[in-house]
């Protein structure tokens, strides 16, 4: 299929041969186990899970973000060094994922996700960030994946939330994390901080990349 034109976009998408791209990025990884790290981020346009605080609503539909083939994004990859592909969202599991990460891993890429857990698992993954929203609850399949789970801390019957869906992990090396929503975090830190003191086998995850204020 040529880089540019697509003939029919609903298959091509259908078929995970192209994707809608809100915005894709050379950046810093701000959150969680791999935070720190230089990674190419591609943010797939359409959420159907809507939270509340969510700090990048724009993404939460389609129109008007083009639809690239998987050959165009994968040139837009390979310009940047870092080895790490971070594909989230939106919701990027609304979409079929499996030619999208085979052409990474083909190309000597490490497959990142970042996902809600919501839709059925798709794709190749080196590393599964799962970030359950009680929007729409993850599926079990997702969870079970997981080898990072990061629960996002607007209230204190979010610390409830995590356990629950700690307790549903399979993998005895995945990685817990609690992460204050931004606009709340003067609030929920010292309870977060508290928190992992007595519960050590969570850990705190900050959004770094805005207290740098790095896109």
């Amino acid at each position: 299929m040529s880089n540019d034109i697509l003939e029919n976009t609903d298959s091509a998408v259908d078929e995970g041969l192209a994707l809608p791209v809100m915005e894709h990025f050379y950046t810093i990884q701000g959150e969680g186990y791999h935070s720190g790290k230089a990674a190419y981020f591609i943010r797939l346009a359409g959420c159907d899970v809507g939270c509340v605080w969510c700090d990048v609503k724009e993404s939460w539909h389609t129109k008007g973000y083009p639809v690239l083939t998987i050959d165009k994004i994968l040139d837009s990859v390979k310009k940047h060094p870092s080895e790490i592909v971070v594909i989230t969202g939106g919701e990027p599991l609304m979409y079929n994922l499996n030619n999208l990460t085979s052409a990474l891993i083909k190309n000597g890429f490490k497959t990142h996700i970042e996902t809600s857990g919501a839709h059925p698992p798709s794709g190749y993954w080196d590393w599964i960030t799962v970030s359950p929203k009680k929007f729409k609850a993850p599926l079990k399949e997702a969870i079970e994946r997981a080898n990072e789970l990061k629960i996002i801390v607007y209230n204190k019957s979010d610390f409830k939330w995590a356990e629950e869906h700690a307790d549903k992990i399979s993998k005895t090396d995945c990685k817990l994390y609690l992460q204050p929503e931004w606009s709340k975090q003067n609030d929920m830190m010292p309870l977060i901080i508290e928190y992992v003191k007595n519960n050590p086998k969570w850990n705190i995850s900050l959004q770094t990349h805005k207290y740098l204020d790095i896109p």
